[in-house]
């Protein structure tokens, strides 16, 4: 009789100490990787989305605007560069790498943008109810590709401050330790200059 009282002592001790655990965020960081991975996903599925509808805008404004074809070019070659990246499996943990495949996405998104003002010195074009299709899919997109950096960023922010912060700071030291930070994106420079106002 007196035996079973330490072993159900240690049995109790045993489920209280693993409810603990249990509660105390020692699954948080893997949670939080997940869903950074996922938000990932979705941004590189966007992105994604984006190249493949290029090739047809592209081809609807030649036929209108041939002469455009710096324009068009430009547009070309930022899809080529931000489409041939080839991605390492390590780029959310590495700053250098992330910084390039924004600057790839960014300078499409550039080009994209002097091609919509280019499209405006063309009447024809814009009446064009495919060109006016492509234009609105690109547009849908564009907010797709926001939404999904936006969700990148969230779960980046959630996933490295686990690590920098107690408990997850100790569960990263002695479970996770394989795990790194992420890199985020950051906002363009074009973005985080003041623009110029003349009267």
């Amino acid at each position: 009789m007196t035996g079973s009282i330490p072993k159900l002592f240690f049995a109790g001790l045993l489920g209280f100490s693993l409810l603990m655990l249990g509660g105390c965020g020692v699954n948080n960081i893997p949670s939080y990787d997940e869903s950074a991975d996922a938000a990932w996903s979705d941004v590189l599925n966007q992105y994604q989305r984006r190249a493949e509808l290029i090739p047809n805008l592209v081809a609807t404004v030649k036929g209108y605007a041939a002469h455009e074809k710096e324009t068009l070019e430009a547009v070309i070659e930022a899809r080529s560069k931000a489409t041939s990246m080839q991605l390492p499996s390590d780029i959310q943990s590495s700053p250098e790498t992330m910084k390039q495949f924004q600057a790839n996405q960014d300078a499409l998104s550039s080009a994209l943008s002097r091609l919509m003002v280019v499209v405006e010195r063309y009447p024809d074009l814009k009446a064009s109810q495919n060109f006016l299709s492509l234009q609105s899919q690109l547009e849908g997109t564009e907010n797709r590709i926001a939404v999904a950096r936006r969700d990148y960023i969230h779960a980046v922010k959630t996933y490295n401050t686990e690590l920098r912060t107690y408990p997850g700071k100790w569960w990263h030291s002695m479970l996770y330790s394989d795990l790194e930070p992420r890199a985020n994106f950051t906002a363009p420079e074009e973005i985080q200059q003041a623009p110029e106002v003349e009267f």
